[in-house]
C-alpha cells in the first residue's frame, strides 16, 4: 500500500486528443478508482466497445473506429445478417417498370436470342454493387458524401444538377409504369394512378432512416418478392423449351437490330441512382475507418446480400424475357407495357395477365420510394443539405406527373428516361473506380491491379453502350 502523498501524485488530468494518454501513477496503486481510466478504442474488440458504449462510458465520443450496429447483434449468423438487406433495396433499380419493358420487348422480338445478354449484364451488375457497398463500408461515407468533400463549390453544385436530372429521370419511368399498372387493374386515369402512386410510396418513405430503418427494407423486400411472384408465375402456365434457353447462353446475333437491343439491354443495365444510394445504405448498418477490426467479416456479409439480392433480380429479369419469348413471340402489340399485358391476358389468361400487373404495380413502388431515397442522399452528400423527404418527393414527382397529364404516349416516356439515364452512367461509375483503387482512401481494402483492370474493362464496356444508345435514339435508330 502507497502512503497518501503517493495516491494524490497518481491523481492526473488528461486532456482527449485523437488517442489517449495516462500518465502517472501504476495500475496496482490503491488510487486506481480515483483516476479517470480511458480506454485503448483503437485496440478494444469491437463487441467490447459496443458494450462499453452501451453503457454510457464518458469518453465513448471518441471512439471513431469501432463499428456501429444499427441494431444489437449477437452470435456469428446475427453479425452476418447485419449487412444482409441494403443490397436488396439497391437491386430494386434492377427490376423497375423500364427493365420490364426493355426484357419483354426483347423476348417478344428475338425470343431466347439474348438470354446470354441478361446473364453478362447481372454479373456486371454484382461487380458495380459489391463495389459501391466496399466504398461505403471501409470509408464510412457514401459516393456523394466523397465526391462532395473532394469538390469545389461550383463542381459539386454541377454535380448536383445532373445527378438530380437522373433522379427526375429514374421517378419518370417508376411513376409512369404505376400509373399503367393501375390503369390495367381498375381503369383508372395515368394522371389519377400517378397521383396514387406518388402518395403511396411517400408513406413507404416515412419509414425510411432512424429506428424503422430496418422496417423500410422489409417493405421493398416484400415488394421485391411480390414483383418476383407476379413476374414469374406466367412461367408455371407456359415453361419455355429449356434446350432453347440454353442455346440463348451462346452469344450470337441475327442482324443489326439484334445487336442494337443488346446493347440497350447491357447500356441500361446499371442504374446510376443505385450505384449512389449502395454506399449510403451500408452506412446505416456500419461506420469507422478502413483499418477498424471486423471490416473482413462485414465485407464478406455484403457480398452475400449483393450475391443474392441481384441473383433475384436478375432471375426477375430473365423471367420476363422467357416468358416473353416462350408466349408472346412474334405477337404485335409488345413494344408498350400495355400491349405486353394485353398479349399475356390473351395467351395465359386473365388471372395470370393480373398478376403480371400487381408486379408491375410493386415493381413501380419500390422503386420510386428507393429512387427518392437515392435523391435525399445525392443532395445530403453532395451540398451537405438536409432536406426533407417530402421536398425531395415533390422535385421527382411532379415531372412525371406533367408528363401523365399532358403526353398520351407515356411509353415513349420512358425511353427518353432510359436515355437519360445512360447519360448519367459516367458521373457514377468513373468516380467509384477511381476511389475504390485509392490506397490512400481505402487503405489495404484497395483494389489490387487484376481487379482494377477488370473493372476498367466493365466501366468502358457500359459507358460505350450506353452513349451508342443515347447516338442512335437522338438518331432516331434505337
Amino acid at each position: 500500500m502507497k502512503d497518501s502523498d503517493s495516491e494524490q501524485s497518481t491523481i492526473v488530468t488528461t486532456q482527449p486528443s485523437d488517442g489517449f494518454t495516462e500518465s502517472g501513477g501504476s495500475a496496482e496503486s490503491d488510487s486506481f478508482a480515483e483516476v479517470e481510466h480511458k480506454p485503448d478504442f483503437e485496440h478494444l474488440d469491437p463487441e467490447e466497445a459496443r458494450a462499453l458504449a452501451a453503457s454510457g462510458h464518458p469518453h465513448t465520443e471518441h471512439m471513431h473506429s469501432v463499428p456501429k450496429l444499427a441494431t444489437p447483434h449477437t452470435g456469428a449468423k446475427a453479425k452476418l445478417s447485419a449487412l444482409l438487406g441494403p443490397a436488396f433495396v439497391a437491386a430494386v433499380a434492377y427490376v423497375d417498370p423500364g427493365n420490364v419493358a426493355a426484357n419483354i420487348t426483347s423476348g417478344a422480338r428475338y425470343g431466347f436470342l439474348l438470354v446470354w445478354v441478361l446473364v453478362l449484364a447481372n454479373a456486371m451488375s454484382v461487380l458495380i454493387q459489391y463495389q459501391s457497398a466496399k466504398l461505403g463500408i471501409v470509408t464510412g461515407q457514401s459516393l456523394p458524401a466523397l465526391l462532395g468533400n473532394r469538390m469545389n463549390p461550383g463542381g459539386r453544385l454541377l454535380f448536383f444538377a445532373q445527378a438530380e436530372v437522373i433522379a427526375i429521370a429514374t421517378d419518370l419511368a417508376e411513376v409512369i409504369g404505376g400509373a399503367i399498372a393501375l390503369n390495367l387493374l381498375f381503369g383508372l386515369p395515368l394522371f389519377v394512378g400517378g397521383c396514387i402512386i406518388g402518395a403511396i410510396s411517400t408513406v413507404l418513405l416515412r419509414f425510411q432512416g432512424g429506428h424503422t430503418q430496418g422496417v423500410f427494407e422489409k417493405l421493398i423486400i416484400a415488394l421485391l418478392l411480390v414483383i418476383t411472384f407476379g413476374f414469374i408465375a406466367g412461367l408455371f402456365i407456359d415453361p419455355p423449351d429449356p434446350s432453347k434457353v440454353f442455346g440463348g447462353l451462346i452469344p450470337h446475333f441475327t442482324g443489326a437490330d439484334s445487336v442494337l437491343m443488346a446493347s440497350s439491354m447491357l447500356g441500361a443495365t446499371v442504374m446510376p441512382h443505385a450505384i449512389y444510394l449502395h454506399s449510403t445504405l451500408v452506412n446505416d448498418h456500419y461506420e469507422g475507418r478502413n483499418d477498424r477490426p471486423g471490416i473482413k467479416r462485414e465485407l464478406f456479409g455484403t457480398k452475400i446480400d449483393v450475391v443474392w439480392a441481384l441473383l433475384l433480380a436478375g432471375s426477375v429479369n430473365l423471367a420476363l424475357l422467357l416468358l416473353a419469348a416462350s408466349a408472346l413471340h412474334g405477337m404485335p402489340g409488345t413494344d408498350t407495357i400495355e400491349g405486353a399485358q394485353h398479349a399475356v391476358v390473351q395467351v395465359l389468361g386473365p388471372v395470370i395477365g393480373t398478376i403480371f400487373s400487381i408486379g408491375l404495380l410493386a415493381s413501380s413502388l419500390s422503386s420510386t420510394s428507393v429512387g427518392t431515397y437515392a435523391g435525399q442522399e445525392i443532395m445530403h452528400g453532395l451540398l451537405h443539405v438536409d432536406a426533407p423527404m417530402w421536398a425531395c418527393r415533390v422535385i421527382t414527382l411532379v415531372p412525371a406527373l406533367v408528363i401523365l397529364w399532358f403526353s398520351d404516349n407515356p411509353t415513349y416516356a420512358l425511353v427518353v428516361g432510359q436515355v437519360i439515364l445512360s447519360i448519367g452512367i459516367p458521373f457514377a461509375i468513373i468516380p467509384l473506380m477511381r476511389y475504390t483503387h485509392d490506397k490512400e482512401l481505402m487503405g489495404k481494402w484497395a483494389d489490387g491491379p487484376v481487379k482494377h483492370a477488370i473493372f476498367i474493362a466493365v466501366a468502358v464496356l457500359i459507358i460505350t453502350l450506353n452513349v451508342l444508345l443515347v447516338v442512335l435514339t437522338v438518331l432516331g435508330k434505337a
